[in-house]
């Protein structure tokens, strides 16, 4: 199995295009906890790992989940070893790992486990190596992270990524370099700060955009150069962390600064952001983009954003589908979140679509927003059958789950009963007029346990990784803590509205 596993990541690194070789006295091992396909698909990963190999005297070696440990259920079969020297992950002094999302902590403990390391920061020894994490769970709720690293980043970590390495480098132990990192801001150091969470970091303008290092054909995203159109959103929809109040909200890059950034060999293109579609000059970037004979995705698409010219120069790009928010399932409940999107824009995307010859319209939808009824599950049905005789539909469904640092914080989980049943009732509305594909229930609930968790709710995931990594033993493990899948509905809750928009609330409860 060893000897399988070094012929995969020798495969891997061979189609590698634009590695950073490097060797140094200091080495630092870059995980993520999910696949290699998933990791080098993280902007967010690749900027690390660039500003680490742009450290003197330091060498970054990345190191992933196995592929055959991304099922739920599934360990780690082999120690994990660094795609550049084979060099297994106990043996590193420093660990930075990258976390997107709740359910990696899974992966995180199953990496830990796998490596010999104790999982848990508190069983470590001065011998075991430092473990400091960061990404984009760190803007909503870090908290079950903190069992399991020496210290978590928050926010942007562009300008901290070397007064990391040097506050390790110059302490002479494990404590002292605990200290020299809790000095640091907004590094959250959990055995030195207890739940005291610093502001999150924002890097200077003057670093964007982020940008690939590598671009390999074994990912998500095959071949293709990610950069950053731009950084943040200005808009205020209620259960986004990424809106306008984060981090300054939307900075934008300047067109010039990113088309100057593509490698002249890029065949296709990322254009990355959480709200892309708003960038000004959006619709000449993509078109710049097509005159060099680029193939080019957006990772967002606003719905109110897509004009004859915009969905025209996408096609050109090599856009087959045409995929947009719809996010509420209602007008009433797009309403409520404060989303822009109405029916007369998808309405319209349905037929720019089928003008410029794509196949279909791709909606995301969430579903369980509080206070959602059954009344708009049939208004979702309806309409949604009725761009189907415009277009081909693909409907992409996701529980909602709130989040820390929204509006919509604290808001309890609708239940996995009332999100079964209502996934139900679209399927059979839309039988035969939409292809409807959900991600599962039970998983979403773990997803929200921990979204709105601390540690304890973190320890708890490692005892249900360890007991087997199946949801029975996710639901028993936080059984402990009183959580329950099935507790009250949003039907009985009432979602918390911003005053100044109390008229949009009236308007859209009628």
């Amino acid at each position: 199995m060893l000897e399988t596993t070094r012929r995969l990541i020798q495969e891997r690194l061979a189609a590698e295009v634009g590695r950073i070789d490097k060797d140094a006295p200091m080495r630092v091992a870059l995980a993520y906890p999910s696949p290699y396909n998933v990791g080098m698909s993280s902007l967010g990963f690749q900027r690390v790992y660039r500003g680490l190999q742009a450290m003197a005297g330091v060498s970054c070696e990345r190191v992933f989940l196995s592929d055959d440990a991304a099922e739920p259920a599934q360990t780690m079969r082999e120690r994990p070893v660094s795609y550049e020297s084979r060099r297994e992950l106990a043996d590193f002094p420093v660990i930075m790992v990258s976390v997107a999302y709740e359910l990696e902590l899974a992966g995180l403990v199953k990496l830990l486990d796998a490596a010999g390391i104790p999982a848990l920061s508190r069983e470590r020894e001065e011998r075991h190596p430092l473990v400091i994490a960061g990404g984009p769970l760190t803007f909503s709720n870090p908290l079950p992270l903190a069992p399991f690293v020496d210290a978590i980043v928050i926010g942007e970590a562009e300008e901290l990524i070397e007064p990391l390495v040097r506050s390790f480098l110059d302490s002479r132990n494990r404590n002292e370099a605990l200290s020299n990192l809790a000095a640091l801001s907004s590094v959250f150091v959990p055995a030195l700060h207890g739940d005291t969470l610093p502001a999150p970091a924002a890097c200077d303008d003057s670093l964007l955009p982020a940008h690939s290092a590598i671009r390999t054909p074994h990912t998500e995203l095959s071949n293709m150069f990610l950069i950053e159109a731009e950084r943040g959103c200005s808009r205020g929809c209620t259960y986004c962390v990424m809106r306008r109040s984060t981090n300054g909200g939307m900075r934008i890059v300047p067109k010039e600064v990113v088309l100057e950034k593509i490698p002249a060999d890029a065949k296709r293109v990322g254009l990355v952001g959480a709200a892309v579609s708003d960038h000004p000059k959006i619709v000449e970037i993509v078109r710049s983009l097509v005159d060099r004979g680029v193939e080019v995705g957006l990772s967002s698409l606003r719905p109110d954003r897509l004009k004859d010219e915009f969905v025209g120069v996408l096609r050109a790009a090599g856009y087959r589908t045409l995929t947009t928010a719809l996010d509420g399932p209602s007008e009433r409940m797009r309403g409520i979140i404060e989303r822009r999107g109405r029916e007369p824009h998808y309405q319209t995307a349905a037929e720019l679509a089928r003008k410029h010859g794509m196949d279909r319209l791709k909606l995301y939808l969430m579903i369980g927003l509080p206070g959602e009824t059954d009344a708009d599950i049939d208004e979702c049905v309806t309409f949604v059958s009725e761009l189907s005789h415009v277009i081909p539909i693909a409907l992409g469904i996701a529980p909602f789950c709130s989040k820390h640092k929204t509006p919509l914080d604290g808001m309890p989980y609708a239940g996995i009963s009332v999100i079964q049943a209502r996934l139900e009732r679209l399927r059979r509305g839309l039988k035969g007029r939409a292809d409807v594909r959900a991600t599962s229930a039970k998983w979403a609930w773990v997803e929200y346990v921990l979204a709105q968790g601390g540690a304890a709710e973190g320890e708890a995931l490692a005892k249900a990784v360890r007991a087997g990594g199946k949801f029975a033993d996710y639901k028993r493990a936080f059984a402990e803590l009183g959580h329950a899948p099935d507790g009250r509905g949003y039907s009985e809750v009432t979602p918390p509205i911003a005053p100044e928009r109390a008229k949009m609330r009236r308007l859209s409860l009628v």
